[in-house]
């Protein structure tokens, strides 16, 4: 295995190592930790270890030269506290972000391959955790078993030498919008090639190996993030795209009951904007989908502790609330394309949804539509990147001929396209795409919905052992943010649990006694790419009051349903305990995004509809203004921020854009 770290960089890792362990009973050795490490980073594709490596450099420069030399942990301890924890500068508080990354050297700990060979690992113990495999499941319980028959199999996937020369339409892109668009396109009767930049991981390579399903399965392994490192921004990077490595949440962006009375009517914000849809036919594309994917409300036993805890609080604290719009609140189990349950498909609630289902449980696009464009005779190419598209000459508007393509062995080659091309990589990917391909204005205008955690303690009682759950199963929609219940297993918790030193580490050994939830607030339309990173900038006077509103109604709730201390998601790690100022604590704990660990799993708009070319890169059918076959069916082109989870519009517009066959009279 080669080794991404030098000895160096290794000598500062370990000396990391030890500071931030130095008051705390380590069950590894310091020197595992950075071989856990090396392993992770190994298998991490890009340039994302090289940064690493450079920062390692900057690390220990900040922390006083060759710090690694210091006399014992202690001292580098208080040198980590004083320098990095402490601190407001913008700089070092990013230094300081590398902590996640030896948490997750440690509590992503894995030995051998399979999860017997981690019967007696020593990290989990620890901390009282038990794989998927060895628990026990009482009657009427979901078995914590394969459901077989419905992945795509490797021979889906095109091998090397059997690259097509051409296809009547190639998609670009084989997540939530590339796969509707293929097999509504491959059902019209076109012969389509999906491209697809990641791997194939159907369900039985699929492990509950963190570490390694994370450099798998994601962009950067996990840790793609903002220019200024402010936002950790999630993507998938494989066959079936996001919906491999989500939770499977399906919300539609408005939808009586189920959405604030008072929430932002999204259709009528893209009117407004010079976007409308057909709001009908739309439903129709939500209901389509829904149909295809057997979408329903998860069930109770999924989300028995933590996603009860969440509607239990809130129930307490807006009942003891003055303000209307907390008792307006939809406060319910998210539905999801998980089963259906009918088909005995159901969720096992392994607890391991952001990593993939080993389990073959999660209806993503490698179990539906993908599978739907295969019957129709569309090709799966994975493992090619698209650089740009190829236009045809002389032609006004623009017409696609084809697209070039990289392939896993580094070569490059032209695959032309008969009637058209479809772009749907992902809001980030689509834009850099369409960039490279000449099309202007791509990259701007993006929005996120943004997210922060907030861990509870609930030491009274019976141990909760939320990690046997499905990962988010509960929610509340108030209006103006969204609250979640989410739990992590363990490299993942480490990660986002505030706290330093051996405060952190007693609060993983309080694992069996953790509750968790997170706040979603919109950042409407603050983004764009530059130099093909996303630019991202919270606004002072429209975010960051919201976010610190979310915060401290997630922390009442949290209190209201009986935690005895709460750990939002700051950088500097403090506690909260009833009777706290909980208002007064986040005005002055989060001045800017660098003191709050922040994140977003649904990137949109970059490619925005409108029907005026000189406001949206794409028409109001998705095409790309200026051209006459090429178009864009992902959620890069929302025209504003939709504030829910993105997934199931983006299906729905993926739909909305190809039922009536934008290819029909293409030579």
């Amino acid at each position: 295995m080669r080794k991404p770290f030098n000895p160096l960089q290794a000598l500062i890792l370990k000396a990391f190592t030890e500071g931030l362990f130095h008051d705390a009973e380590m069950a590894i050795s310091s020197d595992q930790v950075v071989a856990n490490i090396q392993r992770q980073f190994a298998m991490i594709e890009g340039r994302k270890p090289g940064e690493i490596g450079l920062i390692l450099y900057v690390l220990c420069i900040v922390l006083g030269g060759p710090f690694f030399l210091m006399a014992g942990p202690e001292g580098r301890a208080r040198r980590i506290e004083n320098r990095l924890q402490r601190t407001q500068n913008d700089m070092l508080q990013d230094l300081a972000r590398i902590r996640s990354i030896i948490y997750a050297g440690y509590y992503g700990h894995w030995e051998g391959v399979s999860e017997d060979d981690n019967r007696k690992n020593p990290v989990l113990q620890q901390i009282g955790y038990t794989l998927p495999a060895h628990r026990t499941r009482g009657p009427g319980e979901t078995p914590v078993t394969y459901f077989p028959g419905r992945d795509l199999k490797h021979s889906d996937i095109l091998a090397p030498d059997q690259i097509p020369e051409a296809a009547d339409v190639i998609v670009i892109g084989s997540g939530a919008g590339g796969a509707v668009a293929a097999a509504t396109l491959a059902g019209h009767g076109h012969e389509v090639l999906i491209v697809e930049a990641g791997p194939h991981y159907p369900s039985g390579r699929i492990t509950h190996e963190e570490r390694r399903m994370t450099a798998r399965l994601f962009i950067d392994g996990g840790i793609q993030t903002s220019r200024d490192n402010d936002i950790v921004v999630f993507q998938g990077r494989c066959v079936g795209g996001s919906t491999v490595i989500n939770n499977g949440i399906c919300l539609r962006v408005k939808q009586d009951k189920l959405t604030h009375p008072h929430a932002e009517d999204v259709f009528a914000s893209w009117a407004a904007l010079g976007a409308p849809v057909d709001e009908a036919r739309f439903i129709q594309s939500y209901e389509k989908v829904e149909e295809r994917l057997g979408i329903e409300p998860a069930i109770e036993q999924s989300g028995r502790h933590n996603g009860s805890h969440l509607l239990r609080g809130w129930a307490d604290h807006a009942a003891s609330s003055g303000d209307q719009k907390d008792h307006q609140s939809p406060a319910t189990w998210f539905s999801k394309n998980y089963g259906p349950r009918a088909d005995g498909a159901a969720c096992a609630y392994c607890g391991y949804c952001n990593t993939g289902c080993p389990y073959g449980r999660k209806h993503g696009m490698a179990q539906s539509y993908l599978l739907d464009a295969r019957e129709h005779g569309a090709n799966i190419l994975a493992e090619a990147q698209v650089r740009r598209i190829v236009w045809k000459d002389g032609n006004a508007p623009r017409s696609a001929s084809g697209v070039e393509v990289c392939l896993a062995d580094g070569s490059r080659r032209v695959i032309t396209a008969r009637k058209g091309v479809v772009v749907a990589a992902g809001a980030l990917a689509s834009s850099r795409i369409l960039d490279k391909s000449g099309i202007r204005n791509t990259g701007t205008g993006i929005s996120l919905n943004i997210a922060c955690p907030v861990v509870a303690w609930m030491p009274d009682g019976a141990p909760l052992h939320a990690w046997n759950e499905d990962q988010m199963t509960t929610y509340v929609d108030r209006g103006d943010f969204l609250l979640e219940s989410h739990f992590q297993p363990p490299m993942s918790m480490s990660t986002l649990m505030p706290g330093w030193f051996g405060e952190h580490a007693r609060r993983m050994k309080n694992y069996n006694h953790l509750a968790s939830a997170g706040v979603l607030i919109p950042a409407d339309r603050q983004g764009r790419l530059k130099g093909g990173r996303l630019r991202f900038k919270l606004r002072d006077d429209v975010e960051l009051p919201l976010l610190r509103r979310a915060l401290a109604a997630l922390s009442r709730v949290h209190f209201a349903a009986g935690a005895r201390e709460v750990y939002p998601a700051v950088a500097r790690g403090h506690a909260l305990r009833p009777g706290d100022d909980i208002d007064g604590y986040f005005e002055q704990a989060i001045r800017e995004a660098d003191d709050v660990t922040l994140s977003s799993s649904h990137p949109h708009g970059g490619n925005g509809r409108n029907a005026d070319p000189a406001k949206g890169v794409v028409d109001l059918d998705c095409r790309v203004h200026e051209t006459d076959n090429v178009l864009v069916t992902d959620a890069s082109v929302f025209p504003s921020c939709i504030r829910v989870n993105a997934q199931l519009t983006t299906m729905a517009m993926a739909h909305y854009a190809t039922a009536g066959d934008p290819f029909a009279l293409s030579a």
